[in-house]
């Protein structure tokens, strides 16, 4: 996806139709829209006579772009647990994978990295009804898989917003939401984590259409990713008004709420009513 974006950028800078791109790499005007999508793998031929196509001839920049196209083509560790997981998630996972800065806000649970492992049962439970335990089983070990993203050497920088009503809302019964809420103290002191609380008696604000994630990465001239996932898919925007968008909800919350001392004594009288 972010190889695919990047050649749409350079091709549409240049004035260069789909038609024109397909025709220069013996391909159809309906592959390069997938190309740039994501939705098919890149030969390495294909992305080099595209660049020459649009002009890019500082070899550093080219070799940055194949190398992404050559990363593209293998298949990440997540790929092992498809088979308990929606068709469109393993893509958020790589992207996830790759951020070097995570931005979210979430109200119906606690965000996914940031679940304690009793927490995560309960709420895959509530998401995969009728499966089995063992593929409840594997969906828990990949989102524990997930979260050694945030104590890694290389951590990406996570700041996320969580509703009060995600606090609220048990999953797993007492003991359960008791050591969730232990947990978001605890990991609200890692350096790269911030997390803030928006309260109820804030009112409305900025979340309002729900949950979104907004994934940065460390190559500059990579664009920002909105994840929001629904119900049967999920859609990722690239674009920069809709990005912008998303961004000024975000930090309109960040704003809003208490800041993460205030917010870890929200959730310290939290723990002690629960």
């Amino acid at each position: 996806m972010l190889l695919g974006s990047q050649l749409r950028r350079l091709r549409e800078a240049r004035g260069i139709t789909r038609e024109a791109a397909g025709y220069s790499i013996r391909a159809s005007e309906s592959k390069i829209s997938r190309m740039e999508l994501g939705r098919v793998s890149f030969k390495t031929r294909d992305v080099e006579d595209l660049l020459t196509l649009y002009g890019i001839t500082d070899e550093s920049e080219r070799q940055a772009l194949v190398s992404l196209a050559r990363e593209a083509n293998v298949a990440g560790w997540w790929h092992s647990y498809s088979d308990v997981l929606p068709n469109w998630f393993p893509t958020y996972v790589g992207l996830e994978g790759a951020a070097s800065l995570i931005r979210a806000y979430e109200v119906q649970f606690v965000h996914g990295l940031l679940q304690t492992e009793a927490y995560a049962h309960a709420v895959v439970r509530r998401g995969m009804k009728g499966a089995g335990a063992a593929d409840i089983d594997r969906r828990v070990a990949l989102r524990l898989e997930r979260q050694k993203y945030l104590v890694a050497e290389n951590a990406p920088e996570f700041h996320i917003v969580l509703d009060e009503a995600a606090l609220r809302r048990p999953y797993g019964g007492r003991e359960v939401m008791r050591g969730q809420l232990q947990h978001l103290i605890d990991i609200s002191e890692r350096p790269n984590v911030r997390l803030q609380i928006m309260p109820f008696s804030f009112g409305g604000h900025s979340g309002e259409s729900g949950a979104f994630t907004i994934l940065s990465f460390p190559e500059s001239d990579l664009s920002d990713v909105v994840y929001l996932e629904q119900l049967t898919s999920a859609l990722y925007l690239d674009k920069r008004e809709d990005v912008a968008q998303y961004e000024q909800a975000l930090k309109e919350l960040q704003q809003d709420s208490p800041g993460p001392d205030e917010s870890r004594d929200l959730l310290r009288g939290l723990l002690q009513l629960s």
